[in-house]
């Protein structure tokens, strides 16, 4: 891989794919940014593959344009040597062998056998290059599919799902590899269902749900804006703060641990009406969601598909 990028961006704009009555993207704009790792966020069904395969050129978008450095995929000269991407692992010839599956790709992009021994030594598989992929496990696979993305040296990657079937040592590397790559500069769109890796990886957000965008924004910003205000207080005298809590009109519940899980009100506040009162404390702390619990509060009424308890 070379060491900085000619910076190359995505950008959707009032992107739609209907499929007969079905609308699978809905009006969507958004921007992937030159050495930023952007992550593409929501439930089954919400548009993200179709809006990657419509990136790629694989389906045709019923209005709008999503395009690579301003173009579409079929203005590229060399495509290749501008995106790569990994879409489903497992799509590839079971009796092939590693190598021999990355040969004939990088033929097709004007490639060299050297390159194809570069990537498989990126992503952990020269030692398996003989081997038919056929014999590979899922996380083996996922090294592939991101061994063939990385072929041409691409400025744009994405990746839908490159996590699926990956140990806790492959998602680490996996995650290094990734913001690896935006360092130099490039580009890098990736789907995971995984939240909390998401919110260990990506800088930036794109969350969508039944077609339509969400939210858009870096990752600091989408937590702080929809994070619930709440703090967590314990204290030997929890009966006379919890009194006190309520003389001055500030809303809490109590917990099994015991203590009090405070709502609409800052650290500091609870402090000084406990300070007022003589009051000890044991713990006073701020309680952040997490990714996952914020992802799902917003995509609650755009889940298409949703599990019940019998």
């Amino acid at each position: 891989m070379t060491t900085t990028k000619t910076p190359v961006g995505i950008r959707a704009q009032g992107l739609t794919k209907r499929y007969g009555d079905k609308v699978a993207v809905d009006d969507l704009s958004f921007t992937a940014e030159p050495g930023v790792i952007t992550g593409f966020l929501g439930p089954n069904g919400a548009g993200k593959s179709t809006t990657m395969r419509m990136l790629l050129g694989l389906v045709k978008p019923t209005r709008g344009t999503i395009t690579i450095g301003g173009r579409h995929i079929a203005e590229l000269g060399e495509p290749a040597r501008t995106v790569g991407a990994l879409l489903d692992a497992r799509a590839l010839h079971p009796r092939r062998t590693a190598f021999d599956h990355l040969l004939a790709m990088a033929q097709t992009a004007g490639l060299g056998r050297k390159r194809v021994g570069e990537v498989l030594d990126l992503v952990g598989l020269a030692d398996a290059a003989t081997r038919r992929a056929g014999e590979f496990s899922l996380g083996m696979h996922q090294r592939l599919g991101i061994a063939a993305a990385l072929l041409g040296d691409p400025a744009v990657l994405v990746f839908d799902e490159p996590l699926n079937g990956l140990d806790p040592e492959g998602i680490r590397w996996a995650r290094t590899l990734m913001r690896e790559l935006a360092t130099e500069g490039r580009t890098i769109l990736f789907s995971s269902h995984l939240m909390s890796e998401m919110e260990l990886t990506a800088d930036n957000l794109v969350v969508v749900g039944r077609g339509r965008l969400v939210a858009e924004s870096t990752l600091e910003d989408f937590v702080r804006a929809n994070t619930t205000q709440a703090v967590t207080v314990s204290s030997p005298a929890l009966d006379d703060l919890a009194r006190a809590l309520t003389r001055a009109g500030i809303t809490f519940e109590r917990t099994a641990v015991p203590s009090l899980l405070v709502t609409g009100a800052e650290p500091g506040m609870v402090g000084k009406i406990a300070a007022a009162e003589g009051i000890p404390l044991d713990e006073l702390t701020r309680v952040r969601e997490s990714l996952e619990d914020i992802f799902l509060r917003l995509t609650h009424d755009v889940i298409e598909y949703e599990s019940h308890a019998a």
